[in-house]
């Protein structure tokens, strides 16, 4: 019996409420280029507009229902971009985050690999020019343009000349005439870099028989390329001292072969160690941990293993040794770091010890840049990926070790849609692989160290500072003593910098907070400044002396009287590392400061250059956000002050204490990390607090012990997982109605068809800024257990919800175990 192949197709532009694999015909002519892993156009919907999609299968059927399906219309790739694994991994990311299938097949691939679909119209060869001037102005003048071009044209270059909005319906009506014809083109977003080669036609031949009968230039070509294979035209030229016209010639002889190859855009290797990278000796402890660590790694038992030590324990030693076991077998390696910022100084490392070995995978580099480093994972070139979150995509044929370093880190949760974890999609990899996930941090996350105690975590335990380094010596500073008000830096402070000054010492301070005052506020009638589209106070910015929105991105300038009641009383209030920054100057004027925030990180190689200068002993400060509190390894640094740590610790989020404790003792462990002992101030009004006389001591045991049992008495993670449902829309009312609409609907379902799941539901509430972009925000948190048949509740919810038409401008995200809940 005759048979048909259909291609399961994961279609763009859908939604959760009607996503599936969609099947379609796969026409004989591209029966052998359509396979598992590439791309497709496919007719979708009833206008079949051509979309994009992922084929995640291939099967036979009976050839009779071949009416009822549709067919695929081309294929994009020459190649398969995904194996089976990563297929897998989209069935997953769909049933775990509530995202589609195509959400999940593009989250894998870097940007500049991704194809937008393109509108084309071209005149019909049916149109009358009769029925053509009869038509209304604006279909006339489309038609008019069409023919005078007489090829397929973009949608958007037809609106563009003729001024037309867009989204204009007259092309939707020269459709039903029959006056023009559509048409769809897929696009790279990024071309491919690629380089012109040269080679002898014939590589085998005697070129000695040659050379009589070619000029002198043209004998040095030859010679260049018996010698060398094959070179780029340009370095042909060179060496040859010849131009491109000679290469020319001798290509229209037949004796000359010039072709394109694909050239890869490496990143710039400025942060690589000129030093070469140095045997690394263990500790007795840290040798426990490696031997721990290697058996669990051999014996392929799929349980992650959490290595816990202290700031400066030398856990990045232990995982490098890891590192060298797993290259001596086979598979990847991919090593992931929480921040952009802390890429230079890890790259400085890696590159030094493996040189080449290493792709990079983070938001900093080019478009080009990260297509092309996806792409040398892929082609088997290298065999250690070192990034940022997307790193744990790297797209090794075969997976052998993962590292999460910092593990605690909450921007290892994607915000965006699919929203998963990275540490979730690691322990998907490695169970797939039977690779081994180490999960390292000074500080782990409450669920991670639980899970280690209750065996379900392999622990190894670096409990003391490597070498003779000591943890230093912490300072808490009472910042409602009369001697510190109306300053960003304590007395104490002060001495302990000026001492460090002297010395020839390095400072690091941390204010969690940009611009230069947090708020703009009238002393007369008490107004704020806010944003017009965001509930949230303007900040002030003296670089640009501007206020700003950090939501939305609004700036204003800055007024010279109140908006609200035109006296000029306003008063600037609270501090940010502009700021800080300025009262540093005036403290210490010989003193070169080196803020690092956002506003100074905008360049492409910021991070990389200012924190080498840095290392280099070109600043003595360093101030700035928490990007200056991680995972940095500054030898010569032997003070670290924290401006104020109250604000994070009072934010109203079960998570804050975790948070606060965390990023404390991470900056407080930047000091000291060399010969020398380190010293660290932490600022607040509130000394007595638990969290930060713990965080000074490093305690972070007798902190767990109390959080747990806190959060066993509360019903939070890791007693429960956490679900919040997040409803957007322009109009407030109807927002809150939908949050409203979603618990009855909620209320109903669990009280019949899953009356079994055990829920406890907070909400609806406004989010803590309530509208951003001129969006109002509510939000319901629903404590539970992530399981598959919860998931299914979820989902039953939310295409319900999709349904409503009362709320078709309302925007219903639900998010397991987020990183934020206000």
């Amino acid at each position: 019996m005759q048979t048909a192949k259909v291609a399961q197709v994961a279609v763009e532009h859908t939604t959760v409420g009607f996503d599936k694999a969609f099947d379609y015909l796969v026409p004989e002519a591209l029966a052998a280029a359509i396979v598992p892993g590439c791309r497709v156009l496919a007719p979708f919907g009833a206008g079949n507009k051509k979309r994009q999609g992922f084929v995640l299968g291939v099967r036979e059927i009976a050839s009779a229902p071949k009416a009822k399906l549709k067919t695929i219309a081309a294929v994009l790739d020459k190649a398969p971009l995904f194996n089976l694994e990563m297929l897998e991994l989209c069935f997953w990311l769909q049933e775990k985050t509530f995202c589609t299938l195509f959400e999940a097949a593009k989250a894998m691939l870097p940007p500049g690999l991704c194809l937008t679909v393109t509108e084309t119209y071209i005149i019909s060869p049916d149109s009358d020019s009769a029925v053509v001037q009869a038509l209304p102005e604006d279909e006339r003048a489309v038609c008019v343009l069409l023919a005078k071009r007489g090829v397929y044209v973009k949608r958007e270059r037809i609106e563009k000349a003729l001024s037309l909005k867009e989204g204009d319906d007259v092309f939707f009506r020269l459709l039903e005439k029959g006056l023009i014809l559509s048409g769809e083109s897929a696009q790279q977003k990024v071309s491919d870099a690629v380089e012109r080669m040269a080679e002898l036609a014939d590589p085998a031949g005697n070129i000695d028989d040659l050379l009589p009968s070619l000029t002198q230039k043209q004998q040095a070509v030859l010679r260049v390329l018996r010698d060398a294979g094959s070179a780029e035209v340009k370095e042909a030229c060179y060496l040859a001292g010849v131009t491109p016209a000679v290469l020319a010639t001798l290509q229209k002889k037949g004796i000359v072969h010039i072709f394109e190859k694909t050239a890869f855009r490496t990143p710039a290797l400025k942060y690589a160690a000129e030093a070469p990278s140095r045997e690394i000796t263990l500790s007795p402890s840290q040798q426990k941990c490696f031997d721990s660590l290697k058996t669990e790694y051999y014996n392929k038992t799929g349980r992650p293993s959490l290595l816990f030590g202290v700031t400066g324990s030398g856990k990045t030693s232990v995982y490098l040794k890891m590192i060298d076991e797993a290259l001596q077998n086979e598979g990847g390696v991919i090593v992931m770091v929480p921040e952009i910022a802390l890429t230079p100084q890890t790259l400085s490392i890696f590159y030094s010890r493996y040189q080449n070995n290493v792709a990079v995978f983070h938001s900093g580099l080019s478009v080009g840049e990260r297509m092309d480093e996806w792409r040398r994972v892929k082609s088997g070139e290298v065999r250690i990926a070192v990034g940022t979150r997307s790193a744990v995509f790297a797209p090794f044929k075969k997976l052998s070790l993962v590292i999460l370093d910092e593990e605690q880190e909450h921007t290892y949760k994607s915000e965006n849609s699919p929203r998963y974890h990275a540490r979730d999609v690691a322990r998907f990899r490695c169970a797939y692989n039977k690779a081994l996930l180490v999960l390292a941090s000074a500080t782990p996350s409450i669920p991670s160290y639980a899970q280690a105690l209750a065996g379900n975590y392999n622990l190894c335990e670096l409990p003391e500072r490597f070498g003779e380094a000591e943890l230093p010596e912490v300072v808490v500073v009472d910042m409602s003593q009369k001697q510190n008000r109306g300053s960003a830096v304590s007395s104490t402070l002060f001495q302990l910098i000026e001492e460090n000054l002297q010395n020839k010492r390095q400072s690091i301070l941390l204010i969690n907070r940009r611009g230069h005052n947090t708020f703009v506020a009238c002393t007369a009638c008490k107004h704020v400044i806010t944003c017009p589209s965001c509930s949230i106070s303007l900040i002030y910015h003296s670089t640009n002396n501007r206020l700003m929105c950090h939501y939305c991105g609004y700036s204003a300038p800055l007024p010279e009287v109140c908006p609200e009641c035109g006296e000029e009383t306003l008063r600037y209030s609270g501090y940010g590392t502009q700021r800080v920054e300025s009262e540093l100057h005036g403290l210490f004027p010989e003193a070169r400061i080196l803020r690092m925030d956002a506003d100074t990180t905008q360049s492409r190689y910021a991070y990389d250059e200012k924190f080498t200068a840095f290392a280099n002993g070109k600043y003595d400060i360093m101030l700035g956000t928490q990007m200056v509190a991680k995972g940095l390894d500054f030898p010569n640094v032997t003070l670290v002050g924290v401006i104020s740590v109250d604000q994070q610790l009072y934010n109203d989020d079960y998570m804050s204490m975790e948070k606060t404790f965390a990023l404390l003792t991470q900056v407080v462990g930047r000091s000291g990390r060399g010969h020398m002992a380190g010293k660290a101030v932490l600022q607040t009004l509130i000394p007595e607090n638990e969290i930060i006389g713990l965080a000074a001591r490093q305690d972070y045991r007798s902190f767990y012990n109390m959080e747990i049992n806190l959060r066993r008495g509360m019903i939070y993670p890791p007693f429960c997982d956490m679900c919040m449902v997040v409803f957007v829309g322009e109009d407030e009312g109807t927002v809150k109605k939908g949050a409203n609409w979603f618990l009855d609907a909620l209320k109903e379902l669990n009280s019949g068809e899953f009356s079994d799941q055990k829920l406890i539901v907070l909400g609806p509430l406004p989010l803590r800024v309530a509208k951003v972009s001129n969006k109002y925000r509510y939000r319901l948190i629903i404590k539970c257990k992530n399981t598959s048949r919860f998931r299914e509740f979820m989902k039953k919810l939310l295409v319900a919800f999709g349904k409503e038409r009362a709320f078709a401008k309302v925007t219903a995200v639900a998010d397991i175990n987020p990183e934020r809940t206000n």
